[in-house]
């Protein structure tokens, strides 16, 4: 009998997905834990794996938002036939919706559907869940009619004035280019982050020991290409593991302390900014932190992340020196309570014992949640980066 292939739940309050791609063909044979399609969600765009052998007997639905849970593809053996599935019965309201009589031309507001289910985003479904908003109400005003985020924060009325004429004439055209899941995403995270009241403290450290040490594993483990951020990684895992105060995120009722240093990295991938975690880092090598984190990156840039990667984090990184940015703030990545700016490395004067001496300095900011870490704690947490990266040998 052919297996059924249904829309996962990749993660807690997921209720639907949108299907980009197929990356098997009806007919081919298919092996469990072989990437079958690709599935954008509100946080990451992933290959999902097929979870049984055979050939990919039918796609029922080819692309585009489908539910957790609906069929969306049958695997079975050679020859083998399959029954249509049926399109999910429709909603109460939206029921009722249809039933009610045909509204007159000037009143009636575009209600685009995918097998019979009004188009809508992710995000765009919760918030009308979450405000009490009817989505067949809402004209929609992405690709193909599609209801977005920005469509429930602000309907649009159901019959618009028609447009004025432009008369001036014009160099070129606006293009539009609709949002994508992961962008959407990063719009209403950091939005999220600007409503948290935070406090910033910077400092700068000697990168002379930091460097030699990155250049001299480089020499040792030519196949594994050690970076200052995995330093960085390496440092700051320890340092929360010394100030576990540090390891928190703020809740309304209480602060949650976690026991495991698990450290974002910020990366500039094609679909947008995302934040692979490197898990448990305090319980890693310098060399298998690099492992890890060229794994993740090189991953983000290929959009194959998986929704595993980037969960459970507790602290970030957001290094840009070697885009030959000197200092500036990062914003929070919420939930988390803190996140660590890295500028680059440049060479300066610094007077010691009344001399001057060339050092290369690196300038970082660390942003705090001041609901859940005191400005003493923050600068405690900082000054032990700056140690442990101005004498290396204390965090390894």
């Amino acid at each position: 009998m052919a297996t059924e292939v249904k829309l996962p739940r990749l993660g807690q309050g997921m209720e639907s997905g949108t299907i980009v791609r197929w990356l098997k063909s009806e007919g081919e044979q298919v092996a469990k834990g072989e990437p079958l399609y690709e599935l954008d969600t509100d946080k990451v765009t992933q290959e999902v794996e097929a979870e049984a052998s055979g050939v990919l007997l039918k796609i029922e639905i080819p692309e585009g938002e489908v539910e957790v849970g609906r069929t969306i593809a049958f695997i079975g053996k050679e020859g083998e036939t399959v029954a249509a599935v049926e399109a999910p019965a429709p909603k109460p309201k939206e029921a009722a919706a249809e039933s009610a009589p045909e509204p007159k031309e000037e009143q009636r507001v575009s209600e685009p559907t995918t097998n019979g289910r009004i188009k809508a985003s992710p995000l765009a479904r919760r918030l009308a869940r979450e405000r009490g908003i009817d989505l067949s109400s809402i004209q929609g005003t992405g690709p193909d009619g599609r209801i977005v985020a920005q469509d429930v924060e602000t309907p649009a009325p159901a019959a618009p004035r028609a447009a004025v004429p432009v008369t001036q004439a014009r160099s070129a055209e606006v293009t539009s280019t609709p949002l994508t899941n992961i962008r959407k995403t990063i719009a209403r995270r950091l939005t999220e982050a600007w409503t948290v009241p935070v406090f910033t403290l910077t400092v700068s450290a000697d990168m002379t020991r930091a460097t030699e040490l990155v250049a001299r594993r480089r020499e040792l483990e030519p196949d594994v290409r050690v970076t200052v951020t995995d330093l960085l990684t390496r440092v700051c895992a320890q340092a929360l593991a010394r100030h576990p105060e540090m390891n928190v995120q703020y809740t309304e009722d209480a602060l949650l302390s976690f026991p495991n240093a698990n450290v974002g990295i910020a990366v500039a991938a094609p679909q947008g900014l995302v934040v692979p975690v490197v898990h448990n880092a305090e319980q890693l090598t310098l060399t298998q932190i690099a492992q890890v984190r060229g794994d993740l990156v090189a991953r983000a840039r290929d959009s194959k992340l998986r929704a595993e990667d980037i969960d459970g984090g507790t602290f970030t990184i957001s290094n840009l020196g070697m885009f030959e940015v000197d200092q500036f703030v990062a914003v929070l990545n919420p939930p988390q309570a803190s996140i660590l700016a890295v500028g680059a490395t440049r060479e300066q004067v610094v007077p010691r014992d009344g001399e001057f001496f060339v050092v290369p300095l690196m300038t970082m900011t660390l942003t705090c949640d001041h609901r859940a870490v005191d400005g003493a704690t923050g600068a405690e947490f900082l000054k032990s980066i700056k140690a442990f990266l101005e004498f290396p040998g204390l965090a390894l």
